[in-house]
Order: structure tokens, then C-alpha cells, then sequence
């Protein structure tokens, strides 16, 4: 890692009551890491019977609908504008469920089971390249293995089965 205003390798340092961070020895300042944020939805019917999952382009496997929070948004507004842009849908209300780093996007996920109105979907091609409707059990069978998707679904199922 590198200093964002001098380029200056970063070292790292003992911050009291942070551990350890990573340190400009130049500019003589903690730099702490920063990550993008996005939102993770189990996305269900009225019903409640159905999940929808997504391939984005370029990718083989089926996960979560999900999206980036725009710098100066909150999740209420992140929730409904990826929905619509994406998918086309509309929100009818969320549940926050849980929360997980992801390493290898360098990215926190904030997850939410969402309820949408019942409607036909309107992909946005250049992002999502297929999604379907799935039965709570196919959704569980189909979702990409090991993954953080499986585990907000598989989390998200056991609240589902109580009716948000």
C-alpha cells in the first residue's frame, strides 16, 4: 500500500486503540484503509415464495441482486434506485439483516431481504446478464456455493419463513 497524497510506501504502525495501521513515515500521518460499501438483496415476492437471483455480465454464476452506495447516498435510497435500474422494480419495503467484509472485492456488504411489487422484470443488460425467479428451494440449490451470497440467503431464508 502507498500514501494517497505522496505516493510514499505506507509501513505499519501502532495507533493506540486501533492496533496496528498502516503509516506515511513522509507525510507523518495514519492512513486508514478505505473500502466501497454496497448493498446485498434477497429480493422476494409479496408472496414470499419466491427469490430472484442474478448473473452479472460476465459471470457464470447466479448470486444476490446488489449494488454500489453512490458517494453521499444512504442505503434507503441505494435499496430502491438499484432495484429500478438494474431490474426494473419497484421496492415495496426492506429488512436489514446482516453485514460481511469482502476480501476479494475489497468491499463491505450490507445485506437486506427486500420485497418488491410483482411485476415483469427490465434488466439492464450491461450489468445483470440473466435473472430469474426461483423457489425458495431452488434459490438454496442454486445460489453460488461458498460464497457471501449463500450465506446472507441462507440466513435471510430462516427470517423469511417468519414473514417480515
Amino acid at each position: 500500500m502507498h500514501c494517497k497524497k505522496c505516493g510514499e510506501k505506507l509501513a505499519l504502525r501502532f495507533c493506540e486503540n486501533e492496533g496496528l495501521v498502516p503509516y506515511c513515515n513522509k507525510c507523518e500521518a495514519f492512513e486508514f484503509p478505505q473500502f466501497a460499501v454496497a448493498v446485498s438483496m434477497v429480493v422476494t415476492n409479496r408472496a414470499q415464495d419466491k427469490i430472484l437471483l442474478a448473473k452479472h455480465v460476465g459471470d457464470d454464476d447466479f448470486i444476490l441482486p446488489a449494488g454500489y452506495i453512490k458517494k453521499g447516498e444512504n442505503v434507503e435510497k441505494t435499496i430502491p434506485r438499484e432495484l429500478k435500474e438494474e431490474l426494473g422494480l419497484e421496492l415495496v419495503k426492506s429488512k436489514y439483516m446482516a453485514s460481511r467484509y469482502h476480501s476479494e472485492r475489497d468491499v463491505l456488504m450490507i445485506n437486506f431481504i427486500v420485497i418488491v411489487e410483482d411485476k415483469p422484470l427490465k434488466l439492464k443488460t450491461d450489468e445483470i446478464a440473466e435473472a430469474k425467479w426461483c423457489s425458495i428451494e431452488e434459490a438454496a440449490e442454486t445460489v453460488k456455493k461458498d460464497t457471501i451470497a449463500e450465506i446472507f440467503l441462507f440466513n435471510a431464508l430462516k427470517e423469511i419463513k417468519k414473514k417480515i
